[in-house]
């Protein structure tokens, strides 16, 4: 069998990454930016920042490239997409994106592998610094940035920080999508940080956040875990996450706030579960931070 005659690396266009050494701790993270082909809008680039920045750049490009060369069909136009990541080939960064995007004060768990460190979680206001006190200036001072459109994604642990931020920081973006966030994770901790949220809601005009989950992280099992070994197991588990419940008590309560300092949303996605989600939620993170017309 011969091979192919010559091979290079396959680069997702018009993107570049950065390795970028955190003020406060010393960590890097991979920061990865995708800015659009041709001259920015008057008022600048819409721009979207995404957790987990090494499992989503490649599906937020594709679909931008796909839907924003026609926006008349999509209603979706081209922004500046800014994922922050980790220095590694892998989707994921376990021990790292445990710390960075679970909200204080955080708990300590056994290693994820034999020989590897502790788990520890509760940094996520570090990382929020991070995002809000190095990344963003820099991404501001090389790109015309639209700073009213700035949106903020993450999925699971990620979905997790959005709502984090959210409450805590609540006019760093206009934009909040929180896919399957993990709002049962230690023992709602996440709530703690509602409350000083909801009795000044400083969010900026015309906030939106968008929540999702997908079909099977609701009661029901996806068709290929019926039957299976641990079918009872992840029923049970089912009763803890409450992926759809909580999201969609959130949601009730964001919405009855006076004023409706946010209009909140929620989107259950058919056929998927917690990890097929991603590419179905990365696309709509694209959808709602890029909309061309908002109805």
């Amino acid at each position: 069998m011969q091979a192919f005659p010559n091979s290079s690396p396959a680069l997702v266009g018009h993107t570049t990454f950065h390795d970028v050494i955190s003020d406060r701790n010393g960590a890097v993270y991979r920061i990865f930016v995708y800015r659009p082909p041709g001259d920015a809008p008057e008022q600048g680039w819409p721009v979207l920042y995404m957790t987990d920045g090494n499992a989503v750049i490649g599906t937020a490009v594709d679909v931008m490239r796909a839907q924003a060369s026609y926006p008349s069909g999509t209603n979706v136009g081209y922004g500046v997409v800014v994922t922050i990541g980790y220095p590694l080939d892998a989707a994921y960064d376990p021990l790292r994106r445990s710390w960075d995007l679970s909200p204080p004060p955080g708990q300590t768990y056994p290693p994820f592998y034999e020989n590897s460190p502790v788990v520890k979680t509760g940094g996520a206001d570090g990382f929020l610094e991070f995002i809000e006190e190095q990344i963003k200036p820099v991404v501001e001072a090389t790109h015309p940035i639209d700073r009213s459109r700035q949106a903020l994604f993450g999925h699971s642990f990620g979905g997790l920080f959005v709502l984090y931020s959210l409450f805590t920081r609540p006019s760093a973006f206009t934009t909040w999508i929180a896919a399957s966030p993990s709002i049962y994770w230690e023992g709602r901790a996440i709530d703690q940080f509602y409350p000083s949220f909801a009795a000044a809601p400083k969010t900026r005009e015309n906030a939106r956040l968008f929540l999702s989950c997908g079909e099977y992280e609701t009661d029901k099992l996806a068709p290929f875990q019926l039957g299976a070994a641990d079918e009872a197991e992840r029923l049970e588990q089912k009763k803890v996450t409450l992926n759809d419940v909580s999201a969609m008590e959130l949601m009730e309560r964001l919405n009855s706030l006076p004023g409706r300092p946010i209009r909140a949303q929620f989107e259950i996605h058919p056929g998927e579960n917690h990890m097929s989600l991603l590419p179905v939620a990365v696309n709509r993170a694209i959808q709602n931070a890029f909309t061309v017309r908002t109805l």
